[in-house]
């Protein structure tokens, strides 16, 4: 799962985004309307973490502009204006997929994220398949050769995004842009670390083969 937090107050901001991290969620930050709208547009988000009061564009406006879009992210307004008029007018004026006034438990900030992932409509592409490995998306199980595979977050994301691609190598990059997020070091031994242990527990060293100055493959 990845998440966009659209927060201009830079503490709040750095303390949401670090919790989230720790929940297994990658997640990338904007400070301001225009960035959140562009990060959008460039980026394939599940969910938008929403300030209505947002400099340069409001969050208003963002969730208005990506109204629009054919596929956007679901979006959860988190605000200060916490009224029941003002939720009203987010969930049915704005179209917001969901509302959290400030201040606010942050464990039920992160139930609202994982129900608004959850609640992504089934794409006919929810079940991956590759050799004898089956990944239900939806309900995010792995089976490799008949036996249930219990991935981690981490090590299921980078399986999702190698079955998106079969055949193909997966760069080192991208899978640190999808499945981790921008506050990574791109030098860091995380992903080889992950592909290493998705490896053993799908069957072997037989399983993902690594294309050097390519990235990593499914072996076919």
């Amino acid at each position: 799962m990845r998440v966009l937090l659209a927060e201009d107050h830079r503490v709040l901001a750095r303390t949401i985004a670090k919790g989230l991290r720790r929940e297994s969620i990658a997640v990338d930050v904007a400070a301001c309307g225009d960035e959140a709208e562009r990060m959008c547009l460039l980026t394939d988000y599940d969910v938008l973490v929403l300030d209505r009061d947002l400099p340069v564009l409001t969050g208003d406006e963002v969730c208005r502009r990506l109204a629009g879009l054919p596929v956007r992210p679901r979006v959860l307004m988190l605000t200060a204006a916490g009224g029941i008029d003002d939720k009203i007018y987010g969930l049915t004026e704005l179209g917001a997929d969901d509302y959290l006034a400030k201040p606010f438990d942050f464990a039920e900030l992160v139930a609202r994220i994982r129900t608004l992932y959850r609640r992504t409509p089934r794409r006919p592409d929810a079940v991956l398949r590759h050799g004898g490995i089956r990944m239900d998306r939806v309900r995010r199980e792995v089976v490799a050769d008949g036996r249930p595979v219990d991935l981690t977050p981490k090590e299921f994301d980078v399986l999702d995004m190698l079955l998106k691609f079969p055949g193909e190598a997966v760069s080192h990059r991208d899978l640190l842009r999808t499945v981790w997020d921008e506050n990574l070091d791109p030098r860091t031994s995380a992903v080889r670390a992950t592909v290493s242990r998705l490896r053993r527990k799908l069957g072997g060293p037989g399983t993902i083969t690594v294309d050097t100055g390519l990235g990593y493959r499914l072996t076919p």
